[in-house]
């Protein structure tokens, strides 16, 4: 094998070795674990929009306000207060995580959902329980299980002062978390807490995406609200996030449209128009989108509960508690308490044990999706093809280029690559694999190049000597080797089909041309049957005297096998008719003839001396087949076993012929042409001979002469009907007896 062959299956096994595991299961949870956090931490925190902030209960709120130290024993009022100073203070839209699915005191219920009222801006928590349950059929049998989400709703009270209730169940992977849900679709594609909490931030911008939408006259448009003051209540909200949802995924593209008309002329977009253009991002995304955090716990702005609640906090920076035209997301989290209840591990968690908060996660999945900045995963085709690709390079580049240059080259793309994976995280949020192809892929190469290298070295002075061993006399091979040669080493038993060939009349042109002349005659005439062997991918051709022998081998249910010979054969006998243009002596035809089978391919000969060699049945059957033509007056003969399945040809069935030496009579079939080349000629040929040949079958024998004599009037040098037309007249008068008419004996090679 070449070495550009083996680096290059080097590179292919690189490239499969990769691409197995992008397939496998392994693959989403290795990147997931390793890749991910790594291009986190390069990328390292960053800034999160102005426009969230988190409120957050912690272990010194119920002691700086003088209340019990969990929420859940604290008056509700306090809420209402925390509301009444949040709208004060400017906040857009007020989003609480915290369960209030349990009625408690009637009064300060009351005076909770008075506030949530008045502010016309707060999102409750919503909250989903999903469990398994038995499905039993009309019996009562139990016949497997199902997965049942329920959404639980805040107390009458508070939902129906809401402006928007939202779940938000978090999607978790073994302990951790890098996932978020836009619409839970096993929720009947209820909006979720983040998603609710952007559609109230952007309410004041529905006017503007709804003439968008409207300049595009899409179907269903109308059904809209036409104004943010119709949008009544929280089932109201979700009725025209759900009506939003439909029209984005009926119409792909939609949310490009809306967000290129968000630009001015100078390519900047007003306020409004960024939040149409995240709400388009929020329509027309995938249900699920992996987070993209901006760093550790408290990243996004933080205020103490109760700093809120009080107006001051020394610790905090000036302007921290002016909220205006923020959501503000409320809920539980201790930036210094690792035991913190609603917690979740993440790439970000701390060393010292302390994660990231329910409220944070929400509020960070809320900040991706006003900037369209959730993590995008690229297409698995495309991920596919780059790892091939990567794979295909490194493996290649390794085994190819001295370790000199190879190492460093491959380290350059490695690093290269990385860097181009870090920079797509970093600016585009394009998630690219990076585990895969740097700590599989690149070690693998840099293996399989440096002992493709050092094997090449070795066997460098071995492939030298086995080469001596075929050219050179006994003698100067012992000098300059000990190893002897072993030839068996290539032999192999393998399906093929053979194709025989050679020059009749030889015997004559050799008389008449010195041994120069002969040679140079001989070399022009296997030169012109080389090219078209060669142009269908023969695989064995053996030179024997004035003949060819060839092989063309492979797996015994690919057609092309057999097919590519009988394409071969075709080219060939137009290329003998050029080749009798050049050489006047020259009048014969090609005589080819075809037979697939098991056959040894190798080496034979003895005494140290070897010629490369097809041995086997169907070589000696492709022979006997190649000499019937000259008795039936063809040029192209094949067996059934060579033309079963192959279609797009013209052919002729000439019955079956047993061989001398053979026990069972072979279908024999005549190649005419391609289909697709074939002349009129040769059609009314192949279809009258069909009927000539099916009454010929039926020992209808005047009709058979009838048929073949019309034909040869036609055809008058058609060696097939000469050939049959004489059997046919010698059983219509009972000169042979025809025990089976379909049967040729032949009793000369």
């Amino acid at each position: 094998m070449r070495r550009w062959v083996k680096g290059i299956t080097a590179g292919i096994v690189v490239g499969l070795a990769g691409a197995i595991l992008a397939i496998s299961p392994l693959y989403t949870t290795f990147e997931r674990s390793v890749g991910l956090p790594w291009l986190f931490h390069l990328r390292g925190p960053v800034k999160p929009p102005p426009d969230v902030a988190v409120v957050a209960i912690n272990g010194q709120t119920g002691e700086q306000l003088n209340l019990p130290d969990l929420p859940r024993d604290w008056p509700r009022s306090i809420h209402a207060r925390l509301i009444d100073e949040l709208v004060r203070r400017g906040a857009s839209t007020i989003v609480f995580d915290m369960d209030f699915r349990r009625a408690r005191d009637a009064e300060q219920d009351s005076a909770l959902a008075k506030s949530v009222a008045d502010a016309g801006r707060v999102v409750l928590f919503q909250y989903l329980d999903g469990k398994r349950q038995p499905v039993f059929d009309t019996q009562g049998k139990q016949r497997g299980t199902v997965w049942v989400e329920e959404l639980h709703q805040p107390i009458p009270i508070l939902a129906e002062s809401a402006r928007g209730l939202g779940p938000f169940p978090l999607p978790k992977i073994e302990a951790s978390v890098e996932q978020f849900w836009v619409f839970k679709s096993s929720a009947r594609e209820t909006p979720t807490m983040p998603a609710v909490a952007l559609q109230v931030h952007a309410l004041d911008a529905y006017p503007l995406l709804l003439e968008r939408l409207r300049a595009m006259r899409l179907e269903g448009i109308d059904a809209l609200p036409r104004q943010a003051s119709e949008v009544i209540g929280a089932e109201g909200l979700r009725e025209l996030m759900l009506s939003l949802r439909h029209l984005f995924e009926s119409n792909p593209g939609l949310k490009e449209q809306i967000q290129l008309a968000a630009l001015s002329g100078d390519g900047v977009a007003s306020q409004p128009a960024d939040r149409v253009a995240a709400l388009a991002a929020l329509y027309s995304g995938p249900n699920n989108r992996y987070l993209n955090f901006y760093g550790p716990p408290g990243t996004i702005d933080t205020v103490p509960y109760q700093a809120v609640i009080t107006g001051a906090d020394p610790n905090l920076p000036p302007g921290a508690l002016d909220f205006t035209g923020k959501v503000v997301f409320v809920g539980f989290s201790d930036l210094y308490d690792p035991g913190q209840p609603d917690r979740f591990y993440t790439v970000f968690t701390r060393d010292d044990g302390v994660d990231l908060s329910g409220v944070e996660i929400a509020a960070t999945a809320f900040a991706n999706m006003l900037t369209d900045r959730s993590l995008k995963s690229v297409d698995g085709g495309l991920v596919l093809a780059g790892i091939l690709l990567f794979g295909l390079l490194m493996g290649a580049m390794l085994y190819l280029l001295p370790a000199v240059a190879g190492v460093p080259l491959a380290l350059v793309l490695a690093t290269g690559y990385g860097f181009f994976a870090q920079m797509s995280f970093a600016e585009a949020n394009v998630w690219l694999p990076v585990a895969t192809p740097l700590l599989v892929q690149f070690p693998l190469a840099l293996f399989m190049g440096l002992i493709g290298q050092y094997l090449l070295e070795r066997h460098k002075v071995k492939h030298i000597s086995e080469a001596i061993s075929y050219y050179l006399p006994e003698s100067v091979h012992r000098e300059l080797t000990a190893k002897p040669l072993d030839p068996a080493s290539v032999n192999k038993v393998v399906f093929s089909t053979c194709l025989a060939t050679d020059m009749s009349g030889f015997s004559t042109i050799a008389e008449k041309m010195n041994p120069g002349e002969l040679a140079a005659f001989l070399n022009d005439y296997f030169d012109s049957l080389a090219q078209p062997l060669r142009n269908h991918g023969v695989d064995v051709t053996e030179f024997r005297a004035d003949a060819i022998m060839c092989a063309w081998t492979g797996d015994r249910n690919n057609p092309d096998v057999r097919k590519q010979p009988i394409l071969a054969s075709l080219e060939a006998s137009e290329a003998i008719g050029r080749f009798r243009d050049r050489h006047q002596m020259f009048e014969s035809k090609l005589r080819i003839g075809l037979e697939a089978g098991e056959v040894y391919v190798g080496h034979a000969g003895g005494g140290g001396h070897f010629v490369y060699s097809i041995v086997g049945d169907p070589a000696n059957t492709a022979s006997r087949i190649e000499g019937l033509n000259k008795h039936v007056g063809t040029q192209i003969l094949a067996t059934g076993g060579v033309m079963d399945g192959i279609d797009g040809l013209i052919t002729r069935h000439l019955g079956a012929f047993q061989f001398v030496g053979k026990t069972e009579a072979i279908p024999i079939y005549e190649i005419l042409a391609e289909e697709s080349k074939a002349k009129d000629w040769q059609l009314r040929l192949r279809d009258g001979f069909s009927k000539a040949m099916q009454a010929y079958f039926e020992a209808d024998w005047n009709l058979a002469v009838r048929l073949f004599g019309d034909l040869r009037a036609e055809f008058p040098e058609d060696g097939p009907t000469k050939f049959f037309l004489s059997r046919a007249q010698q059983f219509a008068g009972g000169e042979a007896k025809a025990e089976d008419p379909g049967v040729v004996r032949m009793y000369a090679k």
